[in-house]
């Protein structure tokens, strides 16, 4: 039985809900890959389009995808050129107006959807958002939960740690104005490269809620080498944001990181509430319960 629909959530396609493609891209990944999948088919959610690229699992994943494919919109084992080019092939068998990946040992939590699909449709301004970061233990439910926000000159100031993949969700038009696919020369920062283009073209948006979990495990991508491999890509795709930006985004970023980088925020906010810095702003969504409806807050 499909879970009902929270308040203001009206179900089906009727009620003006996006279609959400999410793609699951896997390799070997047995152990977590069942939690995953019902992480985002057993959400009821009317208007989802459901995507698993396995890249030639030898571990029972297939079998396991196997058993929920009448259930997805497209799904296929076969090797592939890494974790972009595996996600590029998914998202070409999508259309759906929102998108989104979740990794095959991630999780979404019951009311994600349900959630991003509300605030899509309540305010077309919004074009890419994120949700409140949560890590999972190798078992069980989150571990951890974080709170932070993030806007271009945050990044150029040097005040950045990363965008949680897992709870970013964004609509195809900004996808497709920024090159519609991941870089596949990137092993380990094809995320944050998009997030980088993703910055420059629109605002993100904060969604106050869990809406993705990351699962801190052995076996993840980067995880022998201790993130290293990450950190050497992050730093050149920071290199070349540098050089693509115009003047005045640089010289908001070096007043960024000249007032303190993360110490500074307080008082840069302050200021910014008193009309001295419109630009450093931050965008947020809230749920406004009189109307049953998001808006920018």
């Amino acid at each position: 039985m499909s879970p009902p629909a929270p308040a203001g959530m009206p179900g089906g396609r009727a009620s003006g809900l996006p279609t959400i493609s999410v793609v699951t891209p896997s390799l070997d990944q047995a152990a977590y890959l069942p939690f995953t999948l019902a992480s985002v088919l057993d959400q009821g959610y009317p208007a989802l389009e459901y995507v698993v690229v396995d890249g030639g699992s030898r571990d029972g994943s297939v079998e396991i995808v196997r058993s929920v494919a009448d259930r997805l919109s497209w799904w296929v084992s076969e090797p592939d050129a890494g974790h972009a080019d595996a996600l590029n092939k998914g998202f070409a068998q999508t259309g759906g107006e929102v998108m989104a990946w979740l990794n095959s040992s991630d999780m979404y939590y019951p009311w994600t959807l349900a959630t991003v699909a509300a605030v899509f449709r309540d305010l077309p301004q919004v074009e890419w958002l994120v949700g409140v970061p949560s890590e999972l233990g190798e078992v069980g439910g989150p571990c951890a939960v974080g709170r932070d926000e993030w806007n271009l000159y945050d990044v150029l100031g040097g005040d950045y740690r990363w965008i949680q993949q897992e709870s970013v969700f964004w609509r195809r038009r900004l996808w497709e104005r920024v090159g519609g696919r991941l870089d596949d020369s990137l092993r380990y920062t094809c995320d944050f490269d998009l997030w980088l283009r993703f910055l420059e073209a629109a605002p993100l948006y904060h969604v106050p809620t869990l809406l993705g979990g990351f699962r801190q495990h052995g076996d993840r991508l980067g995880a022998a080498e201790g993130g290293t491999g990450y950190g050497r890509e992050a730093a050149e795709l920071l290199r070349r944001l540098h050089e693509r930006v115009g003047v005045r985004d640089a010289r908001r970023g070096r007043f960024v990181r000249l007032t303190g980088g993360r110490r500074g925020r307080l008082p840069r906010k302050a200021l910014h509430d008193l009309g001295l810095l419109p630009w450093y702003r931050h965008e947020r969504v809230k749920f406004d319960f009189g109307s049953a409806r998001w808006r920018a807050a």
